[in-house]
């Protein structure tokens, strides 16, 4: 895991979700059916994993999975 510089060529945001669903012992699947339950919208793991290799998921619908998978976001300000 590359840390949360998702900006970054070796690492990316969908590598860094997948890991971290690993990590919890879980797939892409159950926390799709996770984020359907928790949002009352449909989320399918294609339109999920196709949204991740894409780089087109929504910045709510991360923190969402992230919510799931009961890890919290943190901003640093680097200035």
């Amino acid at each position: 895991m590359c840390g949360r510089d998702w900006s970054s060529d070796v690492c990316s945001s969908d590598l860094e979700i997948k890991v971290i669903i690993a990590r919890r012992g879980t797939t892409l699947k159950k926390v799709c059916e996770e984020l359907s339950y928790a949002c009352g919208k449909h989320y399918s793991y294609n339109n999920i994993s196709n949204k991740l290799r894409n780089k087109t998921i929504k910045f709510d619908e991360v923190q969402k999975i992230f919510e799931i998978l009961n890890y919290k976001l943190y901003y640093k300000d680097t200035l």
